[in-house]
């Protein structure tokens, strides 16, 4: 499988990274990137080829991601309308609807909606995927490959859903900062210093969802065995309820969830 990148910022650089350590030969990636600097950086990094503009051998792939910023696709897509015959183009740009990118193609839809998550960095995202009904078993396959080298993936059967997946995985790392800093606020009033501080505080976060990774159980029961009647745990989640803390979270969410809807409508217009 040939693929090409259009764009090489840091999530292109975490997915080219990821494919080389499974095993992708540097001459099956090839990336178009603008940016002398960035092209020189792909290329001693992972010895790829890179071109400052979308030339024939760029569209000579199996696999095309689009990895330019949202407000950016329609202008980095246009050299490609028309010229499109078999590749599965993967967009992993937010709340970009595959009506716009395929309006934006000359009605092209062979096209796949991904929304991978800043995790991913580091080989632990979780991504999103979506696929025009006219992509096949192979396109869906092969798309698949790609963001496993970033992490786990989840299959959507509707594309309208893929608002909620930004809301929930895209944005969710930042809920989870949200939280540590919180949690390291306290801990830092509480008399620790700061490298004690975020070391408690992480390790927490670490240690608890991986518990929740491996365990059969809900995440309401393992809450529950945490919290002993009367305890510090019962004192603390008591007082949570009491700021709502659970119904702000849901709130924020869906707060996320239509901002994506209308962030969606914004980017497509002509």
């Amino acid at each position: 499988m040939k693929i090409t990148f259009i764009g090489g910022g840091n999530m292109a650089i975490a997915l080219i990274g990821g494919l080389r350590k499974q095993g992708f030969s540097a001459a099956a990636i090839q990336v178009v990137e603008p940016f002398e600097e960035s092209r020189t950086r792909l290329t001693e990094a992972f010895g790829v080829r890179c071109a400052p503009a979308i030339d024939s051998a760029a569209l000579n792939c199996e696999v095309l991601v689009l990895a330019v910023k949202p407000q950016s696709m329609r202008e980095a897509v246009a050299p490609m309308a028309g010229k499109l015959n078999h590749q599965i183009v993967v967009s992993i740009a937010a709340g970009l609807r595959l009506d716009d990118i395929s309006r934006w193609l000359g009605g092209y839809r062979k096209l796949v909606r991904t929304m991978p998550n800043t995790p991913a960095l580091i080989g632990a995202g979780i991504t999103g995927l979506y696929a025009d009904p006219s992509v096949d078993l192979e396109g869906r396959s092969n798309a698949e490959k790609i963001l496993n080298a970033v992490g786990s993936t989840v299959w959507i059967d509707d594309e309208s859903r893929m608002d909620a997946v930004t809301a929930i995985s895209g944005s969710g790392p930042a809920y989870v900062f949200y939280f540590i800093e919180a949690m390291e606020a306290a801990a830092l009033n509480l008399g620790f210093d700061h490298a004690a501080a975020r070391r408690l505080t992480v390790e927490t976060f670490i240690g608890a969802a991986r518990l929740a990774e491996q365990s059969s159980e809900s995440i309401s029961t393992l809450r529950e065995r945490v919290t002993s009647k009367g305890g510090t745990t019962e004192a603390a989640l008591l007082s949570f309820g009491a700021h709502s803390v659970a119904g702000a979270i849901e709130q924020g969410v869906m707060a996320a969830h239509q901002r994506g809807r209308e962030l969606g409508e914004q980017l497509g217009k002509d």
